[in-house]
């Protein structure tokens, strides 16, 4: 290893090259900075590589096999449907590098230097960067921590074998006869539904009293109703004990009402949440942050440390791991660097489970927009009377609008349903911009649309809707 003893300068030192650091590089590049992103594994963070984009490329191919395989309803028939495994990795796994490809052309194209290696602080304004080649150390202005997370390791189920992680659940050497899926949250649910529609014998095993917990009752059952219906089965109130696995199958032990029960699996899924990765040699403790007793790093809203000039974002701070939180912290933190006035604002974060069906969130809830003492007015309508639904063939599903009786603004909405992830971006919007009901009434939505159902639901909520008998 070749130690260099002169720093080199930069403008700003980004730690992580996730969704959160390469946005944060790229956006500061764009603002005049000279950027250095460092990452010990791979450009475009778990997200990209072992997260969001791979386990979508599966749960598209899932939905592909089960369409072909349920397309009577439409008058066409499919006989000897296969899957082919290798070929289903091969289409995720392109996917993957056409997207981190494209990643790093968006770097080189910014002029921002990538390092492939580790990262340890020296001092407050110095640090080392590092691999089996290199170890250069840099002086710099500014510094964004983005080192994102890793998912929870607990000592009863160590990942190894027959006991996976989220990671190694997209890579399995085959689609298991049988898989326990230990936490009913959206990564156990995403998964073990994408396997449960290759055919795979899905049990679930979660602590409280439903999966996908802190969602809507009324999305969380129908995600469990069509689970179910996968012949899977969901265990609520339950406590994972132990697990003991050969070389062909793993035993769970889990207690439910009292009483210890079993079952075999070919693998075990263990999805309890993500550890920030605060830890190892970074050297956090060399520079005095502060942080909270879970590891995660203090900030203020414009996602500043308790360091003036190193700042921190993602999974490492305060909030729900999503990528698109990583994104928009990213932002604020450039443009704060740069002298900008921007600051965080929590209230549209949109929450979306990939699972079937769909669901998202975004504002307020029922519940939660009553306890913040507002006069709710609520209007709720099904997809299945939605003519684009219809002609899709689907079934269930439901938008949900949540506003304010006396300003008529709107605070929330959930969505449940196909194309949930993607219809939830308009609400989003109207709480941002601080829109009303009526608003929405008054925006024309083309036909057939499945946007048509946000209309219909608004309609409710203000007492006259057109495509329902009102109450």
């Amino acid at each position: 290893m070749v130690v260099g003893d002169a720093s080199l300068d930069i403008d700003l030192l980004v730690i992580g090259a996730g969704p959160g650091g390469y946005v944060a590089a790229i956006r500061a590049a764009q603002l005049g900075q000279n950027v250095l992103v460092v990452d010990k594994e791979y450009v475009g963070g778990v997200c990209l590589n072992v997260g969001c984009i791979p386990s979508k490329a599966l749960i598209s191919a899932s939905h592909q096999y089960e369409s072909m395989n349920h397309a009577s309803e439409f008058g066409i028939t499919a006989s000897d449907v296969k899957v082919e495994w290798s070929k289903v990795q091969e289409f995720k796994n392109g996917v993957v590098k056409k997207l981190t490809g494209g990643v790093g052309s968006l770097l080189k194209a910014n002029k921002i230097q990538y390092f492939a290696g580790e990262v340890m602080f020296i001092n407050e304004t110095e640090a080392r960067v590092f691999n089996d080649q290199e170890a250069p150390r840099y002086r710099f202005k500014n510094c964004i921590i983005a080192t994102g997370s890793r998912p929870i390791e607990l000592k009863a189920f160590p990942y190894g074998g027959r006991i996976v992680s989220s990671t190694g659940a997209l890579s399995l050497p085959e689609i298991p006869k049988s898989l326990v899926v230990i936490g009913g949250g959206y990564i156990g649910i995403e998964l073990g539904q994408m396997y449960a529609r290759f055919g795979t014998k899905v049990t679930v095993i979660e602590g409280s009293d439903s999966i996908l917990p802190g969602f809507d009752a009324d999305m969380s059952s129908l995600v469990a109703k069509k689970l179910k219906g996968a012949q899977a089965e969901i265990v609520t109130g339950a406590q994972a004990k132990s697990a003991e696995q050969t070389d062909k199958d793993v035993t769970v032990t889990y207690t439910v009402g009292g009483e210890d029960k079993q079952v075999t699996a070919d693998y075990l899924l263990v999805t309890v949440g993500r550890r920030p990765n605060t830890d190892g040699e970074l050297g956090l403790d060399l520079i005095d942050l502060k942080m909270t007793d879970r590891g995660m790093i203090e900030v203020d809203d414009q996602c500043r440390t308790s360091i003036p000039h190193i700042y921190a974002i993602g999974d490492i701070i305060a909030g729900p791991a999503l990528a698109h939180k990583a994104m928009y912290e990213a932002r604020v933190a450039a443009e704060a660097i740069a002298g900008q006035p921007s600051k965080i604002d929590y209230k549209c974060i949109p929450l979306v489970v990939f699972s079937d069906p769909e669901c998202s969130s975004v504002g307020y809830s029922e519940k939660e927009a009553k306890e913040k003492g507002h006069n709710v007015k609520v209007g709720k309508f099904p997809f299945n009377i939605n003519g684009r639904a219809l002609s899709l063939g689907v079934k269930e599903g439901f938008v949900k609008i949540i506003g304010d009786a006396d300003t008529g603004l709107v605070l929330g909405a959930q969505i449940a349903g196909i194309e949930a992830s993607n219809m939830i971006a308009e609400l989003g919007l109207a709480i941002e911009m601080g829109a009303t009901l009526e608003d929405i009434a008054l925006t024309i939505h083309a036909h057939p649309t499945l946007g048509e159902i946000v209309l219909d639901a608004v309609e409710m909520a203000l007492g006259h809707p057109i495509h329902a008998i009102s109450k």
